[in-house]
């Protein structure tokens, strides 16, 4: 395996290769458009792309993937089977798919096996892992991709009023456990109701979407466990895929079942106003790095600064308090995706979701959180859903 190489993009005159599934594998889905939950060789070489396939997926393959060629993975193992004199191994039918298309010294995502490009040196395949994104063009979303995630936002919002469904129907008992459908109403439950309905609506749940109630939702991704109560803050962030075409939405709403106390309306709305701060700085060519600090320093204006609380005399102990995590994330095929909006100099076309939070120990925590595709002049918000403080 040669030394790492800058990313060119798709304009380089190197081969790129990808070996991968596609379920998760953000890239091979991105490059070939087919669905597959097993690794298969993807080649771009020559102005024409071509994936290798087993018997099982072959046919599927001609149909479905958009690319010049599907070849056979069993025809071309009898072809090099009779030239060899025996069976080939996995990596040399591989190889010979290289190379017959140019693609001996092929570039490869930075994660590429390790014990396999040292099989690939061995029949004369020499990878290079690339720098940065393998496919940088996945940051810029076209026409087609901003109506399959503003599907997927779609999605995440029926779990989202579905939970506001479930919350206004609870009835406040004693202790102020929140009650529904003949019992308490946990955060384990109202997860089950969320998801269920993203699931109905043609989504994949994530599993662990978080539903954190009072001091739980001071650490930002602590999914949420046991009994729900009244008038507190509950953090609710969703995160599905589009069960049809593998896109991600993610959407964070923080309610209060009951009535909100004066410090639990401040933080809330203060947070909503750091959010609107870095709403409004969207634009093709804004700083991601100066629009975060520019939240923070917002927030600590307003009494609250990202600091530890309750820190011992010994430097031991305590925890985060104020605002400790990134402003946004890119979203896509990952749900974060790259770039880092912190590091970003944004570009028309790129799709981030903005969610800053405030956490406060003993007071509860609150995240606004919506999707934003960047424009040439501004932003344009895929998210729609209303942000209600009390149900």
């Amino acid at each position: 395996m040669s030394k790492p190489s800058a990313n060119k993009g798709p304009a380089g005159n190197r081969p790129r290769l990808i070996i991968s599934e596609s379920e998760s594998g953000a890239d091979m889905l991105h490059a070939t458009g087919f669905r597959a939950p097993d690794p298969f060789v993807y080649l771009e070489s020559r102005g024409r792309t071509a994936i290798l396939l087993n018997d099982l997926e072959f046919d599927r393959g001609k149909r479905q993937a958009a690319v010049d060629e599907v070849v056979s993975q069993s025809e071309l193992a009898a072809i090099l089977e009779k030239s060899l004199g025996r069976k080939p191994s996995p990596a040399e039918i591989t190889a010979r798919f290289l190379k017959t298309r140019g693609g001996s010294r092929p570039l490869v995502p930075p994660d590429f096996p390790l014990g396999l490009a040292h099989e690939f040196e061995e029949c004369g395949i020499v990878v290079s892992p690339v720098e940065g994104m393998f496919r940088p063009e996945r940051q810029i979303k076209t026409a087609e991709e901003i109506r399959l995630m503003t599907q997927a936002t779609r999605i995440t919002e029926q779990g989202m009023e579905r939970a506001f469904e479930v919350l206004r129907a609870a009835k406040i008992g004693p202790r102020n456990i929140l009650r529904w459908g003949g019992g308490i109403l946990t955060s384990e439950r109202l997860r089950i109701e969320i998801e269920s309905t993203i699931l109905r609506s043609g989504g994949i749940p994530a599993g662990n979407s978080i539903v954190a109630c009072g001091e739980q939702a001071c650490d930002p991704h602590e999914r949420g466990h046991g009994p729900l109560k009244a008038h507190q803050l509950i953090i609710l962030d969703l995160f599905p895929r589009a069960a049809a075409t593998g896109y991600y939405g993610d959407l964070t709403r923080t309610v209060v079942r009951g009535k909100a106390t004066e410090a639990q309306s401040r933080l809330w709305e203060v947070c909503l106003l750091g959010q609107k701060l870095a709403l409004g700085a969207l634009r093709s060519g804004a700083d991601g790095g100066k629009i975060h600090r520019e939240v923070t320093q917002f927030f600590s204006d307003n009494d609250y600064p990202t600091e530890r609380v309750g820190v011992a005399k010994d430097g031991s102990g305590g925890r985060w308090s104020g605002f400790f995590h990134g402003t946004g994330h890119g979203l896509g095929l990952e749900l974060h995706e790259a770039p880092r909006f912190g590091a970003a100099k944004l570009k028309a076309g790129q799709v981030f979701t903005i969610e800053p939070g405030l956490y406060i120990p003993g007071l509860g925590g609150v995240r606004h959180e919506d999707v934003a595709l960047i424009t040439k002049t501004g932003h344009k918000q895929l998210s729609r859903c209303p942000k209600p403080l009390e149900l």
